[in-house]
């Protein structure tokens, strides 16, 4: 049956494939295609920069399968895949609607090349990071400001964008402080006069907003520090929050992708 809108999951930053949420979402009435950028049979074992060509293939190659409506391509991300999915949301064109979650507003960490031009990464600052009573270290506030002025220039420019975003940010967050990175790209583009965004702010939630039903991770070792790290959230409120925001991210795509009849028939 088909045809069924398009979305890339960019559940990109953790080493090899993860299929799990692309998979769940395919069985909600959606074409999901995820792509792994390092760590997975031929792809390098670190990433030291990223090209967003990489992207823009994989999104043609989408929005190509037969099986997908529309000229609309949806993006899924998490994390720093939140400001990779800002930037193909700003740079490639068929982006009609963008989920960020608990990603920041600037391109974190990377340098990305696109066409020529390169954004420099924001970087971070190891003396902010302190260890909690469990030994895991805390690294909220690690990463420098993005708006501050010697920064400016890793700032994403996503009022250039023409699709829609939802930025989800946990309250509880402790990996980075997306509540506040959160803001700052909405009024970035409420200063250009851009309405194409809607937010969720979920209290008690952690940085890592899974699928229903997932384990609770409240610590494991972080891609970049390379040593134990908390990432904020209570269980049962985290477990809410992610119940919640599967049916929100269903509802979003649904509404800004495509009015199929078929996807109209899956169950949240």
């Amino acid at each position: 049956m088909g045809p069924h809108p398009a979305v890339l999951d960019l559940y990109t930053f953790g080493r090899g494939l993860s299929e799990t949420r692309a998979s769940l979402l395919a069985n909600r009435g959606f074409v999901v295609f995820t792509v792994s950028l390092y760590g997975y049979e031929d792809n390098p074992k670190n990433v030291t920069k990223i090209h967003l060509e990489y992207f823009e293939e994989a999104i043609q190659f989408l929005k190509n399968q037969p099986q997908v409506c529309g000229s609309g391509v949806g993006l899924l991300s998490l994390s720093k895949s939140g400001d990779l999915a800002l930037s193909i949301a700003t740079f490639v064109p068929g982006i009609a609607a963008t989920v960020w979650i608990n990603g920041c507003n600037a391109n974190a960490m990377i340098p990305l090349h696109n066409k020529g031009t390169v954004i420099p990464p924001l970087m971070i600052d190891t003396k902010r990071v302190f260890a909690t009573k469990s030994g895991a270290l805390n690294v909220k506030y690690v990463i420098n400001d993005p708006m501050a002025v010697e920064n400016q220039a890793t700032l994403i420019p996503i009022e250039r964008a023409n699709g829609r975003f939802l930025f989800v940010a946990a309250e509880d967050d402790q990996n980075w402080d997306s509540c506040y990175f959160a803001d700052q790209a909405m009024q970035q583009l409420k200063r250009h006069g851009k309405d194409n965004y809607e937010s969720v702010f979920y209290p008690g939630a952690g940085h890592y907003l899974e699928t229903p039903y997932m384990p609770f991770c409240p610590s494991s070792i972080h891609g970049v520090i390379g040593k134990p790290v908390v990432w904020g959230g209570m269980p049962r409120s985290h477990a809410a929050a992610e119940v919640e925001l599967w049916r929100r991210i269903q509802e979003f795509f649904r509404t800004n992708l495509a009015n199929d009849s078929n996807l109209s028939k899956a169950k949240l």
